[in-house]
């Protein structure tokens, strides 16, 4: 009795103990316990489970004194053993049950981040196959694109073929046709010329009457009509071939003094005048033809100090007549062509201030401005006393309103000369006043400078950014002023910024200051500096009269700020309320005498030279 109840008690430890989850620190603190303690505990362990193994397992009897029993039993060593290394499996399984739990764990956690990694590189190669999708677009338009041109370029020279198949067909058919059919032609384009040259005629009569009407009806205010100049200024003579040839010696060789791109330009005589004859060869360059009706045009309308003065023309060769100018180009000044001295900075200085006159007074023509088109120093001329005289208006334009009521004259193929051209003109093709403004501050830094045009603007710029500008300014044109050396090397560099809208305004930016500099010049300037370069006793040239181009004998102010003679201002002034230096108009018609300019002019004469 006491034995099944030794193993009821035994089966029932073995339940307990099989049921009870032991934690893992417990069992290994219970395995490193003192052996007495863990003997004890082991042997009560085996007992039971000896004693459960050997009976029944449906019995359950409740034993008062478990552990008296299990003393008593006699246990199979064997058994022991397999009972103490099953309790040491089952302590190493927990162990590395829980080893394997932390990992599994650390493995999840690891598994986290690396989907994370894969969603963002999802995302990321969802984004990267979104663009590349759209690039494939782009390039299958492109390609699209591509075949279209190549479709159109092979449709252009189907065309091309056919126009020139057709043009060879003409051709050939010109050349059979009949000698007398081809002689009808030309007699027939004969006497269409002939007509228009008898049309030409009569208008030349209508236009001669009509001036000696003029001529009569105005002949008290008009000049003797001995003095050549007066009479071409009223309009321009036409000279006839011969008349030229013999004015040239038959345009001899010896006395061409210039060749540009449309023709030959001659010294000549006529009527005892010095006289430049620039013959433009049409007949090889219809843009010549274009270029002598144009110049023609616009200096038979305006009038001015500083612009050449056309004497006449000559329609068989599309010749045109001006005023001679010894001194040449500024162009051939600046380069001392022919050993000449350098110019001086007074003289410089005066024609800056004489171009800026000459641009204001044709910007504000009316009814239309006028711009140049084709401002350079080799178009701007010197006469004896180093006067300028801007010439060569061939490609000057009218300008017309815009869309943005922007006066521009507007083409497809743009005129110009490198370094001095409007690079938005050539660009765009749009001829603004700017454009004139933009080859006036190239030549204001080359008169600064003396130096080639090319990148002159930078050069200027960064001398300015390093406070060097004194290091590059022509020395040979003497002592500048430097104050005024910076006021217009900021001027021209204004007048030379690449945007138009940024460009300087001729009236209210450039001619207050270049005005004051012209002054400040002339009183600073003995006769030598400004003298003529081949004549050595020519008079200072604020002595001359703008209008007459003499020597002033009763010199008046007006209320331009020019000093003029008395009666040729008020002649002026009779038919005009405008400056006949700027163009601008006058705030009264009240002038001045300039007793000081008239006592220096006498004391000058009394002198001598």
């Amino acid at each position: 009795m006491s034995r099944r109840q030794g193993a009821s008690s035994s089966s029932y430890s073995v339940s307990s103990f099989m049921s009870d989850e032991l934690d893992y620190s417990d069992s290994l603190s219970l395995h490193e316990d003192s052996s007495t303690e863990h003997s004890g505990s082991r042997s009560e362990l085996l007992s039971s489970l000896s004693v459960d193994l050997k009976m029944p397992p449906t019995e359950h009897v409740q034993s008062p004194a478990p552990h008296r029993d299990l003393e008593d039993m006699d246990f199979d060593a064997d058994l022991q053993d397999r009972l103490q290394k099953a309790f040491d499996e089952i302590v190493k399984l927990k162990k590395e049950n829980l080893e394997e739990s932390c990992q599994r764990q650390q493995v999840e956690k690891e598994l986290l981040v690396v989907r994370k990694k894969a969603k963002k590189l999802q995302d990321h190669l969802l984004k990267e196959l979104q663009h590349s999708k759209g690039f494939e677009e782009a390039r299958a338009a492109d390609q699209r694109l591509i075949q279209k041109l190549k479709k159109d370029i092979e449709l252009l020279k189907i065309q091309r073929d056919e126009y020139l198949e057709k043009f060879h067909q003409a051709s050939d058919q010109i050349l059979l046709q009949p000698l007398g059919a081809a002689k009808e032609a030309h007699e027939q384009d004969k006497h269409e010329i002939e007509t228009l040259r008898e049309g030409i005629s009569q208008l030349k009569i209508h236009r001669d009457e009509y001036l000696a009407k003029f001529q009569e009806k105005n002949k008290p205010k008009l000049a003797p009509v001995q003095d050549i100049a007066v009479r071409y200024s009223e309009g321009h003579t036409q000279f006839t071939l011969d008349q030229l040839k013999l004015a040239t010696e038959n345009f001899s060789e010896l006395l061409k003094i210039g060749e540009g791109g449309y023709g030959r330009v001659y010294k000549g005589t006529i009527c005892d005048t010095a006289v430049a004859i620039k013959i433009l060869r049409h007949n090889e360059n219809l843009q010549g033809l274009l270029q002598f009706q144009r110049e023609v045009l616009i200096l038979t309308k305006v009038r001015h100090p500083h612009l050449v003065n056309l004497l006449g023309a000559c329609d068989e060769v599309s010749a045109l007549v001006y005023d001679y100018l010894p001194n040449g180009s500024l162009e051939d000044r600046l380069s001392c062509k022919g050993n000449t001295p350098a110019l001086t900075w007074q003289v410089r200085t005066r024609i800056i201030g004489e171009i800026c006159s000459a641009l204001i007074f044709l910007h504000s023509h009316k009814p239309k401005p006028i711009v140049h088109g084709d401002l350079k120093p080799s178009n701007i001329l010197l006469d004896a006393d180093l006067v300028s005289k801007l010439g060569d208006f061939g490609i000057a334009r009218f300008l017309v309103p815009s869309d943005t009521s922007t006066m521009v004259h507007l083409t497809d193929h743009p005129i110009g000369t490198m370094f001095y051209s409007d690079p938005e003109y050539m660009a765009h093709g749009e001829l603004t006043q700017g454009s004139d403004v933009y080859s006036f501050g190239i030549i204001i830094l080359r008169l600064l400078t003396g130096r080639h045009p090319r990148e002159i603007v930078k050069r200027v710029e960064d001398a300015m950014i390093n406070d060097e500008l004194h290091t590059i300014i022509d020395r040979s044109a003497g002592e500048w002023p430097f104050v005024q050396v910076q006021q217009l090397a900021r001027i021209a560099m204004r007048c030379a910024a690449e945007k138009r809208r940024r460009r300087a305004d001729l009236v209210t930016d450039v001619w207050p200051v270049v005005e004051t500099m012209m002054k400040n010049a002339s009183l600073s300037a003995c006769p030598s500096t400004s003298s003529s370069i081949q004549d050595e006793s020519s008079v200072p040239h604020y002595f001359l009269c703008p209008i007459l181009q003499k020597v002033m004998k009763n010199p008046h102010i007006a209320a331009d700020g020019f000093t003029y003679e008395a009666e040729a201002i008020e002649e002026w002034l009779e038919a005009h309320d405008t400056s006949p230096m700027t163009n601008l108009p006058l705030r009264n018609c009240v002038t001045i005498p300039n007793s000081a300019l008239r006592l220096v002019i006498q004391e000058h004469l009394q002198r001598g030279p």
